[in-house]
């Protein structure tokens, strides 16, 4: 039935026209692709309010009264491209409509499952992050996705069989026309009402970007989310412009959270050492320590933390762009941006006070080195601009021996420690780890533990094989350092990049009977651990986070306070705090003892990361002083 406003608009358009509109909204291939998409849209809406969109989340499906009518002319503006077809070529036009209305709505679930985002326009820039992840990719997919699949299989197979049924539908081009100018009428007109006016129910919006992506996707639809989504990312691509007062106020808010705390035994003492930081893929917290029969998951690491700082309160920080994000939040003390992958959208941004670049600041040699190729995350062209001096890919190594992604650990470790050799000394040499990738499938002769029935042939299991396995030539690397006469003048930081099992799988862990406690949960928790034979072990529980690294090892090794302590670094030294909290991806802040105002400036840092990264901040303003 047609509102008042509708009814006003339709008496006004000649005869013409009018009876194409008719003829095109009783057209029985429209109406039933409106009803077919809204049934989609109600089914999608109620997975993503499950956070493992497994599920449904009856108090999240909707934030507010769902705008009906938004839906509809949404998905009517959309589908009018379909009466620009004649005859037979019709019914497979709108079988295309709803087929490409179905990828769309499937590749969000996905991207959800994995990222508790949906996918953008920014991600066409990381197409070539595809080349590995096909088995990463479909591992997303559950049972309950084949619902949205069903009405196109039984669409194919009539329009197949009965060639000439709804035949009488000609091309209705006006009406087509006539539906869409309606429909973008229409949403103008609720623009103005609800956005603009409020004259909408309570926290109803429509073309505005909601604190949470669902409820954007509540108020718009999957196709109306994407269009809005291409108009927000056209703004996005413009580079922010502070003026004078939030220069200003941007830099008041940093230097207030900064600590000036009188030094303790910490300070500089790994001054002068080496400094190898490892990114182990994947790396959980609940894993460390912990025994599956008596057997230890990570038995090389548990040693270390005899010599190490061992953080076991600490979290992935890290969005959209995962794993880059997570190297990023290490070597920048920033918070990745909000919209996309901070090292495909901006890798030519300056930051002058970098980890690198404060080692390079000392007259070390930096080095940065990944197993796989410098296209992957585009993370070649960030760490050079970050500040890393020379950089490996995997075209410096044999790649022979491959597992997932790219080269196996085994053969990765075995071949870095013949590169650190040449290093000159003292150096910051900065890599990452592969094997542990998800979908954490090893081959049968690398599966040492012995698993119970429960777990073997699960994810979790497949999860304990992998990191058994990186840590087991983990240890060969540091024997090998050690045999090298390299070990004991340098230290080591190893940090997960972020959850792999529980950030993938956790409705398959959810199923699995008989799991002991400590397996079922992580929440967030990666380690962050600091080792060298002449460190005392000592584990830290306060709240901290992959944003934190960089002022701690700067600390650690005797890096002038005022390069990395000023109102550019985001993150705070957890070897000399007072202070317990951590700021997640999603802004939830995990603290104790903080002031109300201290939570609302911590908050706010994300937003500030993300204008200071669209505006190249850092270079412009890397000249401030506190």
């Amino acid at each position: 039935m047609l509102n008042y406003n509708e009814e006003v608009i339709i008496q006004g358009l000649p005869f013409k026209i009018k009876r194409s509109f008719v003829e095109g909204v009783k057209n029985k291939y429209f109406l039933e692709n409106i009803l077919i998409l809204l049934v989609k849209i109600l089914l999608f809406l109620m997975l993503i309010s499950d956070d493992n969109a497994n599920g449904v989340n009856l108090k999240q499906v909707f934030y507010s009264m769902p705008p009906i009518l938004v839906w509809v002319t949404v998905q009517s503006a959309f589908l009018s491209l379909g009466l620009f077809f004649k005859v037979n070529a019709q019914k497979w036009a709108f079988f295309g409509l709803n087929l490409f209305f179905t990828i769309i709505v499937i590749a969000d679930i996905w991207y959800f499952r994995s990222n508790a985002v949906f996918l953008n326009y920014h991600m066409f820039g990381m197409a070539s992050n595809l080349e590995n992840l096909g088995s990463s990719i479909i591992s997303m997919f559950r049972i309950v996705d084949l619902l949205f699949i069903i009405d196109l299989v039984i669409i194919a197979f009539r329009n197949i069989k009965f060639t000439k049924t709804y035949n009488k539908y000609n091309r209705n081009a006006i009406g087509g026309l006539a539906i869409l100018f309606i429909s973008l009428l229409y949403l103008g007109y609720a623009h103005i009402k609800v956005d603009k006016k409020n004259l909408g129910f309570e926290n109803q919006f429509i073309f505005r970007t909601c604190w949470s992506p669902n409820q954007t996707m509540s108020n718009l639809t999957p196709i109306g989310y994407h269009i809005y989504d291409a108009f927000d990312f056209y703004k996005q691509s413009k580079p922010y412009v502070f003026d004078e007062n939030e220069k200003e106020s941007v830099k008041d808010t940093l230097i207030s959270l900064k600590e000036n705390n009188p030094n303790n035994e910490y300070a500089g003492m790994m001054n002068g050492k080496n400094l190898l930081v490892i990114q182990w893929e994947s790396l959980e917290t609940f894993a460390v320590n912990q025994k599956i029969d008596g057997q230890e998951i990570t038995p090389n690491l548990n040693k270390l933390l005899n010599n190490s700082l061992y953080f076991d309160n600490f979290y992935e920080q890290t969005y959209g762009g995962t794993s880059s994000d997570a190297e990023l939040l290490t070597n920048t003390s920033t918070f990745p941006v909000r919209e996309g992958a901070t090292f495909f959208r901006y890798p030519t941004n300056t930051y002058d006070y970098s980890l690198p670049n404060l080692f390079n600041n000392m007259g070390y040699t930096t080095v940065a080195s990944h197993p796989d190729k410098g296209s992957y995350w585009n993370w070649l062209a960030n760490l050079k601009s970050i500040g890393y001096n020379t950089l490996l890919d995997s075209t410096d190594y044999d790649t022979t021996e491959r597992i997932n992604l790219g080269i196996s650990d085994k053969s990765y470790f075995t071949q870095l420690a013949d590169v650190i050799k040449e290093i000159k000394e003292p150096y910051l040499g900065y890599t990452i780890t592969l094997t542990s990738h998800s979908p954490f499938e090893m081959p049968e002769n690398e599966k040492v533990l012995k698993l119970p029935s429960n777990l073997e042939g699960t994810k979790l299991g497949g999860y304990f094989h992998s990191i058994h396995y990186t840590d087991k030539y983990l240890g060969e690397f540091l024997k090998q350092l050690k045999t090298n006469g390299i070990l004991n003048n340098t230290a080591i930081a190893i940090y997960g990049d972020h959850e792999g099992v529980h950030k993938f799988y956790p409705d398959e862990i959810a199923s699995i009977k008989g799991l002991e406690p400590w397996m079922k949960e992580n929440n967030r928790k990666i380690p962050l651990v600091i080792y060298n034979n002449e460190l005392e072990g000592k584990t830290f529980s306060m709240y901290g986070g992959q944003v934190d690294t960089l002022p701690t090892l700067a600390y650690l090794f005797g890096v002038p306070k005022e390069n990395y302590s000023s109102s550019l670094t985001l993150g705070r030294n957890l070897l000399n705090t007072n202070k317990s909290y951590v700021l997640l991806s999603n802004r939830e802040l995990l603290q104790t003892g903080l002031t109300y105002e201290e939570q609302i400036k911590i908050k706010s840092l994300i937003d500030i990361s993300d204008k200071m990264i669209r505006g190249n901040y850092y270079r412009n303003e890397a000249s401030i002083n506190e």
